[in-house]
């Protein structure tokens, strides 16, 4: 799935990754054809943050 899947599915996902970790890359072009590893790495994220980073996007998901 790529960010502007996961922002158009998912909004309260998307909302947490704009304003806690700073991607902002879901308005972007490139949220056509980035995932949220890709995005996050562009952003200077690494494995481990990004590990995190799914692990609390997915409880928000699960509620």
């Amino acid at each position: 799935m790529n960010l502007g899947e996961l922002a158009a599915s998912f909004p309260d996902v998307a909302e947490v990754l704009n304003r806690d970790y700073g991607l902002h890359c879901i308005g972007c072009f490139a949220s056509g054809f980035d995932t949220l590893e890709m995005g996050a790495k562009v952003h200077g994220y690494d494995d481990h943050d990004i590990d995190k980073m799914v692990k609390r996007l997915n409880s928000l998901v699960g509620k």
